[in-house]
């Protein structure tokens, strides 16, 4: 990118989140540039949903945060937009004023919104495109005038009082085409490496999936396991029932001894509402319940009310809540080993496919995981498998761990840049109509 420069001249502006400004700006409330609409929810009937007027919540603002917002989840009706709601023309800015404050897209049309949100309707003053910039450079200031203790709710007043900085029209639009540009830049480039993570994470799940089912030499004898989800199978292997390697573990512990479950991952236990988690290998700290089940090292933990992700194996003694099953072994193998395999596709499609989960909400349990046979490698198999899986996967958590870091960089310098230019901070003039 160009080398930018700041302005000749600046004035304090008086405001915390702005800072100085070019001598030229002007700064007011927002009040002052915009006509700010609440939206909201027509009544259920269907009279009132499924029309041709497109209706936007958070949500949807999310999905295009930033910028441009076109189609949305639900529609209303006519008479749900003139009963219950309420509608902005295009080239407006819509803006989610809670849960969570922050998100905003342009409209591409006339479009009705929910009471998450505010449409904003730019005056003469102000070009549709810099409002867009201005209230993403304004979001920590928006989100500091939230009140609320359920969730943070920013009120008409407090964003029609929030200050800002305006500069000319026709620098509006030269500094909004400049952040077009460079946004688009940065937008891409964040694009690649989300797109890099899931082919890592495709590629990782691939290389757990082959190796505990197919081992790790190409060349060993194959035989047919008789197991869908397996197919063929290293001749030494077992394929055994579930319940012959493990069996279920019904200890229970004192409510007051609300001690941790730690374990590799815990793609389970964050969609529980009564956890804390904290890091990578994480500690679920339980609370308000009054039955808690043992677990010893070398466990292995089900949640009883979902299957998200797989069975957790835990490394550390403690008590965990009646809501899942501990699962303990019969027989002397690699942890690791398995704890690779219960986290396989294969293996937690076949687990899903003994429940009722999807339909009816039926909890899991140790009667399900007994449903599936699992394979059973030679002792020092498994643990070379485990232990090449670890050098495999560590490998690509590596690359996973530098594309998020290169993309948390990107979206701080986007935000950065906007900042920078939205409050004068640096001199775009000479760049915003550049082809």
């Amino acid at each position: 990118m160009t080398e930018l420069y700041p302005y000749s001249d600046y004035k304090e502006s008086g405001v915390d989140w702005i800072g100085a400004i070019p001598l030229h700006w002007g700064k007011a409330q927002l009040r002052r540039f915009v006509a700010i609409v609440n939206g909201g929810t027509p009544t259920p009937g269907p009279e009132n949903w499924g029309g041709a007027v497109a209706w936007a919540t958070p949500v949807d603002l999310n999905a295009v945060d930033g910028g441009v917002i076109e189609t949305t989840a639900r529609t209303l009706t006519h008479q749900g937009l003139v009963s219950g709601s309420a509608a902005v023309p295009a080239r407006a800015v819509l803006l989610s004023t809670r849960a969570p404050i922050g998100y905003s897209a342009v409209t591409a049309g006339r479009m009705a919104f929910n009471q998450g949100c505010k449409g904003l309707v730019p005056r003469d003053e102000l070009v549709a495109d810099y409002l867009l910039f201005l209230v993403q450079a304004a979001k920590v200031e928006l989100v500091r005038r939230g009140q609320g203790t359920t969730f943070l709710e920013l009120s008409t007043g407090a964003l029609g009082s929030t200050a800002v900085s305006i500069p000319p029209t026709s620098e509006q639009v030269v500094i909004a085409k400049f952040l077009d540009r460079e946004t688009a830049e940065i937008d891409a480039f964040i694009a690649d490496q989300e797109e890099l993570i899931g082919l890592l994470a495709e590629r990782r799940a691939a290389t757990i999936s082959h190796a505990v089912t197919k081992g790790l030499d190409p060349t060993v004898p194959m035989k047919g396991s008789g197991v869908d989800w397996l197919g063929h199978v290293p001749a030494t292997w077992r394929i055994l029932n579930a319940r012959r390697v493990f069996a279920q573990r019904n200890e229970q512990g004192m409510a007051d001894d609300v001690q941790l479950a730690a374990s590799q991952e815990f793609g389970v236990i964050p969609q529980a509402r009564y956890t804390e988690l904290t890091g990578y290998r994480v500690t679920a700290v339980l609370k308000g319940f009054e039955i808690l089940k043992h677990v010893e090292p070398g466990d292995f933990v089900i949640s009883m009310r979902s299957f998200q992700g797989g069975l957790e194996y835990s490394k550390h003694a403690g008590k965990i809540s009646s809501a899942y099953v501990m699962l303990t072994p019969q027989l002397e193998l690699n942890d690791e080993y398995f704890g690779y395999l219960f986290k396989s596709k294969g293996y937690i499609s076949a687990l899903r496919a003994t429940s009722n989960l999807v339909r009816d909400g039926q909890a899991m349990r140790f009667s399900n995981f007994a449903q599936v046979s699992i394979p059973v490698p030679p002792l020092e198999e498994q643990s070379r498998i485990a232990a090449a899986l670890e050098t495999q996967t560590s490998d690509i958590d590596a690359m996973i761990t530098d594309a998020k870091k290169a993309i948390a960089l990107s979206r701080e310098r986007r935000a950065a840049l906007i900042s920078a230019a939205v409050t004068g901070k640096i001199d775009v003039r000479e760049h915003g109509a550049v082809a």
